[in-house]
C-alpha cells in the first residue's frame, strides 16, 4: 500500500512539475516574443516575399499562436492582408528598397487574395523597381503571383502545371451505406448542394451546372489577369491548357511562359549584381515579417473612428474564437461599435461559408440595430456564401472582388440515423418510452417517419422564405427576382454584381472609402474589432484538446474539409446556411 502511495504521489508531483514548466516557458516564449528590438531593413535590401504562410484577413498578435505541446509541431504563423499590402506599397517609396524577390515554392494565399496582391506588386513596379520571381516548380497558384514579375525564373528540370482549374467534391454515400448509416437530407434550393455528399455518390445536374458556371468565371478571371501582365492573349493561355502544351522546362521556356531555366544560385547572384552586394551571401535580405516589423505605426490623432469589424470562419452559437464566427462574440462587438460614439461607420469584412442560420440571424439582428444609427458596409473576402451572405444582405453597400464566392441563398437539414450502425456494426440496440409521438424526434436513434420529415421540411420552407425575404428587403429586388436567383446558387462575385446581390467590385480599403463617404467623416482612424482572446487562455486551450484535432487534420489531407463539415452538419440540431465545399485553385 505504502508503494502504491507513493507511485500515486510520484505521479502528482511530475504533473504539478511539468505544468509548472509549461507555464514558465509559456511565459518566456511571451516576454521574449514582445520585448525584442525594432527590425531594421538595411540599404540596398531585397524584399523577400516567400508567400508559404498563410495570409488571412486578421492575424493574431498572440505569440504563442499555433504552438502544439501535445503534437510537438511548431507555431503556424499567419500574416493579415492588410499588413502584407502594406508593406508591398511602403517598399515602393522606400529607399532601402531596390526590388523585390518572389521566392514562389510553396505558395499558400487563396484564390481572391492572390489578385489583389498581384495588383499590389503590379503598383509596385511602377515605382520603377525590379520584381523577379523564382521557384522550382510553378503551379497555377505560384504563376498568377509571378506573373507580375520583370523575369520569371524556373529551375531546369522543374515542372510549371497549365492545365486549367478542376474541382473534385468528397461524396460520402458509399461509406455511409458500408457502416449502415442513413442520412435525410431536407432542403429548399435545388442547387443547395452542401448536403449533397452525404446522399449521392456522384455531382447532380443542378450543381455540376453552377460548378461549371462559377468555375469558368474564376477560369476567365485568372487567364484575364495573366494575360494582362504577361502581354499574352488570354485565348492562347487557354488553348495552352486545353492542349497541355507546356509538359517540361523546355516547354515553358520556348512557350514564353517563363524567362529563364535558371539554378537558384544564378537568381541570387543576379540580386547581388542589382544591389551591388559583393556574392550572394552578402544579398541583405528582408523577410516579409522582418520588414513589416521594422515599419512605424502610423500615428493617427482623429478622433472619429471606422470599426472594421472581422466575421471569419463557420457561423455557429456562442462564443466562437478568432477562427470561427460565434454569435455571441459577435453581436456584442457590434452593440459595442453601436453605442460608442466614436465610432461613425462600420466595415464589415465577411469571409465566411456560413452555417448555422439562427447564429446568423442573431447577429443580422444587432446588424439591424447598428445600421439604423450608423452606415455600414460589407466587404467580402474569398467567400461570403449563405449564413455569410444572411449577415451581410442589409448593408447600406457590398463591395466584393471578382472571385468572391458568394450567394448560396437556401437552407437545409440533415437527419441521421444510426440505428442500423449500431445494431449491425456492434450488436448494440435501442427501445423507446416516450409521453407523445414527436418526443424522441430526430434522436437519431431510430428511421424517420413521413410525417416528421414533412414538418422539418416546413421548417426549412419558412427559414427559406424568411432568407429570400430579408435578401429582397435588404437588397431592395423584389421577391420574385430573389427567388430566381437564389434556390441556393453559387455566384462569383462578378457574376452577383450583375444580379444585384453586390453593389460594387472593390478592396477592404474601397469599403473603408465608401463608409467614410456615407458617415462624413473625412479624417479618421481604423479600429480593429473584436478583440483578439486571450493569448494565455488559448494557449491553455489548444494544449488542452487542439493537439489532437491538428494531428487528425494531417492525417486526413483533403479529406478533412468535408470530413469537418460532415461532422459539423450531423450534430446541427437546427437549420443550415451553409454553401458547399470552397474550390481552390
Amino acid at each position: 500500500m505504502l508503494k502504491f502511495l507513493r507511485l500515486v504521489l510520484a505521479i502528482i508531483t511530475a504533473q504539478i512539475v511539468i505544468t509548472l514548466f509549461f507555464i514558465v516557458l509559456v511565459i518566456a516564449i511571451a516576454v521574449a516574443a514582445s520585448s525584442g528590438d525594432q527590425p531594421k531593413v538595411a540599404k540596398n535590401s531585397v524584399l523577400h516575399l516567400q508567400f508559404d504562410q498563410p495570409i488571412v484577413d486578421r492575424s493574431t498578435d498572440n505569440p504563442l499562436a499555433g504552438l502544439d505541446f501535445i503534437s510537438g509541431s511548431g507555431p503556424e504563423e499567419t500574416t493579415s492582408l492588410f499588413d502584407v499590402r502594406r508593406a508591398i506599397r511602403k517598399a515602393a517609396d522606400d529607399d532601402k528598397i531596390r526590388g523585390i524577390f518572389l521566392d514562389l515554392n510553396n505558395v499558400a494565399v487563396g484564390g481572391t487574395m492572390r489578385s489583389v496582391l498581384t495588383d499590389d506588386l503590379a503598383a509596385f513596379k511602377k515605382s520603377g523597381k525590379f520584381i523577379y520571381a523564382y521557384a522550382e516548380n510553378y503551379d497555377q497558384a505560384s504563376y498568377q503571383l509571378a506573373a507580375v514579375a520583370d523575369s520569371i525564373f524556373m529551375m531546369p528540370m522543374g515542372i510549371l502545371m497549365w492545365n486549367g482549374l478542376a474541382s473534385s467534391p468528397v461524396f460520402l454515400q458509399g461509406m455511409l451505406e458500408k457502416l449502415d448509416i442513413d442520412v435525410r437530407l431536407i432542403r429548399v434550393g435545388k442547387y443547395k448542394s452542401a448536403g449533397e455528399p452525404f446522399i449521392r455518390k456522384d455531382l447532380s445536374a443542378d450543381n455540376r451546372l453552377q460548378m461549371e458556371s462559377y468555375m469558368n468565371d474564376l477560369y476567365e478571371d485568372y487567364l484575364s489577369q495573366i494575360s494582362r501582365h504577361r502581354g499574352m492573349p488570354a485565348d492562347s493561355l487557354r488553348r495552352m491548357a486545353d492542349r497541355l502544351d507546356i509538359r517540361s522546362d523546355r516547354d515553358a521556356l520556348d512557350r514564353g511562359m517563363v524567362h529563364a531555366l535558371w539554378h537558384r544560385d544564378e537568381v541570387l547572384e543576379l540580386l547581388a549584381r542589382k544591389t551591388k552586394a559583393k556574392n550572394i551571401e552578402k544579398i541583405k535580405m528582408a523577410t516579409l515579417d522582418e520588414y513589416i516589423g521594422s515599419l512605424e505605426e502610423e500615428e493617427n490623432e482623429a478622433k472619429d473612428e471606422i470599426a472594421v469589424v472581422y466575421a471569419n470562419g463557420e457561423i455557429s452559437g456562442g462564443e466562437g474564437d478568432d477562427e470561427n464566427i460565434g454569435s455571441e462574440r459577435l453581436s456584442a462587438t457590434l452593440r459595442k461599435a453601436r453605442l460608442d460614439k466614436d465610432i461613425k461607420a462600420v466595415v464589415l469584412r465577411v469571409n465566411s461559408p456560413g452555417g448555422d442560420a439562427l447564429a446568423s440571424e442573431v447577429i443580422r439582428r444587432e446588424l439591424v440595430l447598428l445600421n439604423k444609427k450608423k452606415p455600414i458596409v460589407v466587404s467580402m473576402g474569398n467567400v461570403a456564401a449563405s449564413g455569410g451572405y444572411w449577415i451581410a444582405a442589409d448593408a447600406d453597400s457590398i463591395f466584393a472582388e471578382p472571385t468572391t464566392i458568394t450567394g448560396s441563398i437556401g437552407v437545409f437539414g440533415l437527419v441521421p440515423d444510426f440505428s442500423g450502425f449500431f445494431a449491425n456494426k456492434t450488436g448494440i440496440t435501442f427501445d423507446r418510452v416516450v409521453t407523445g409521438p414527436y418526443a424522441d424526434i430526430m434522436s437519431g436513434i431510430r428511421p424517420m417517419r413521413a410525417d416528421e420529415e414533412a414538418i422539418i421540411q416546413d421548417g426549412v420552407n419558412r427559414v427559406y422564405d424568411d432568407f429570400i425575404k430579408l435578401v429582397a428587403t435588404g437588397r431592395r429586388l423584389s421577391t420574385d427576382s430573389v427567388q430566381a436567383m437564389a434556390q441556393g446558387r453559387v455566384y462569383t462575385g462578378r457574376q452577383a454584381l450583375a444580379l444585384g446581390l453586390v453593389d460594387r467590385m472593390g478592396t477592404e480599403e474601397d469599403a473603408l472609402a465608401c463608409a467614410s463617404r456615407l458617415a462624413k467623416v473625412k479624417d479618421y482612424k481604423i479600429l480593429r474589432m473584436p478583440t483578439p482572446k486571450d493569448p494565455f487562455n488559448e494557449i491553455l486551450k489548444k494544449w488542452s484538446g487542439d493537439g489532437a484535432k491538428k494531428q487528425i487534420e494531417e492525417n486526413l489531407g483533403v479529406l478533412y474539409a468535408p470530413v469537418k463539415t460532415a461532422s459539423q452538419a450531423l450534430r446541427s440540431q437546427g437549420i443550415i446556411a451553409r454553401m458547399e465545399f470552397v474550390p481552390t485553385y
